[in-house]
């Protein structure tokens, strides 16, 4: 015959499912290792600027700004704002020669009045987004805005000297 007292010694007492699953002594830890364009991307989805790209931004003169690939096969690509008229595309000629089928040829210009910067979508087929939103026309980019152009995913930065003087006003 057999005692309960002993049976429920044995028996593990029953777990509440609001207790935590604590990792028995054969638990192995893993090390993993990310590559530099894995930390690009993540510092583009939380919108972090590298001490590099802090360094970049803060040197743009009056009149110019920068994107920066936050998303696509080149994250971490820079491209200044310099010029009245910046073009972005596929076609080997374009100011911002962006490399993937899901750009057209000639997808947008960046357009520079004063300064002051406005993205403008050339009807491409897959459309050209400010802040998520698909723009038909022009839109006028402020400093930190994100423009999509087909994969790509770019931030938009302003010079800061034209900021600051925006700021004193």
């Amino acid at each position: 015959m057999v005692d309960s007292r002993d049976a429920s010694a044995a028996d593990p007492p029953p777990r509440h499912s609001s207790e935590p699953v604590r990792p028995d002594s054969s638990h192995t830890d893993t090390t993993m290792t990310f590559t530099a364009g894995f930390a690009a991307q993540v510092a583009g989805l939380d919108g972090d600027v590298t001490a590099e790209e802090h360094g970049a931004i803060a040197a743009l003169p009056s009149g110019s700004a920068l994107l920066v690939v936050r998303r696509g096969p080149n994250v971490g690509a820079r491209f200044l704002l310099d010029a009245d008229l910046t073009t972005v595309g596929r076609h080997p000629d374009a100011d911002i020669f962006l490399d993937d089928v899901t750009v057209s040829r000639r997808h947008a210009e960046f357009l520079r009045n004063g300064k002051a910067f406005q993205v403008k979508d050339l009807g491409s087929l897959n459309g050209t987004y400010f802040d998520g939103n698909r723009i038909d026309g022009v839109a006028g980019l402020s400093d930190g805005s994100e423009v999509q152009v087909g994969k790509f995913r770019l931030t938009f930065y302003a010079s800061r000297v034209d900021l600051a003087r925006v700021a004193s006003h």
